[in-house]
């Protein structure tokens, strides 16, 4: 009798601990953690592309100094700033975003400046890299929307009851800072410029 009554106690505490968050929490971190990987990616595979873009237009444009060493160093600066999952604060975020925000402002004046050359329009490694470069900004949106509901996921179960006693009992885990679009890149948003070749 004392054996069964221990078998049914470990048994209630198992089923208590699975549906109350014991396994939901750190599941949702570590999906937090794997939709932030493929953010991080898709940024890298964008600047990735960068030396060579840069590359073919200097080919037609190499007046068009400014604009180039712009895109260069908006990479280079991109590029030197990350982000740790596990301790990700607003301030990093909006770090990050302003450093890749930054990156995209630049590509959108280099794109302007090739409206201006036919036959920069008409080279096929350029077209080839645009279009490259077209779907890995696509790539980021999707993926960035991806870690935003993994975000709002984890908060989720941090924040609303059971699970959230479950946080408070045996995690204590503060509710993660969420991606934005800040002003300038909501004004992005609103005003793309439209590219045409």
């Amino acid at each position: 009798m004392k054996r069964a009554t221990h078998i049914i106690t470990v048994m209630a505490l198992a089923a208590l601990a699975t549906g109350c968050g014991m396994q939901s929490i750190p599941q949702a971190q570590n999906n937090v953690e794997a939709t932030l990987a493929e953010v991080t990616n898709q940024y890298k595979r964008r600047a990735d592309l960068i030396p060579n873009l840069v590359s073919t237009v200097k080919g037609y444009a190499s007046h068009e100094k400014e604009t180039l060493e712009g895109v260069i160093s908006a990479r280079a600066k991109a590029t030197s700033i990350t982000i740790d999952p596990s301790n990700s604060s607003p301030e990093q975020i909006q770090k990050f975003q302003a450093a890749q925000g930054g990156l995209s402002q630049a590509l959108g004046r280099l794109m302007v400046v090739s409206e201006q050359y036919p036959d920069l329009k008409a080279d096929r490694n350029f077209r080839e890299l645009q279009a490259q470069l077209e779907g890995t900004e696509n790539r980021i949106t999707v993926a960035r929307n991806r870690h935003i509901e993994a975000i709002r996921g984890l908060n989720n179960l941090i924040t609303v009851p059971p699970t959230s006693w479950t946080n408070s009992l045996f995690y204590n885990h503060e509710k993660m800072a969420q991606w934005s679009l800040d002003d300038g890149e909501l004004e992005r948003v609103e005003q793309a410029p439209k590219v045409e070749f």
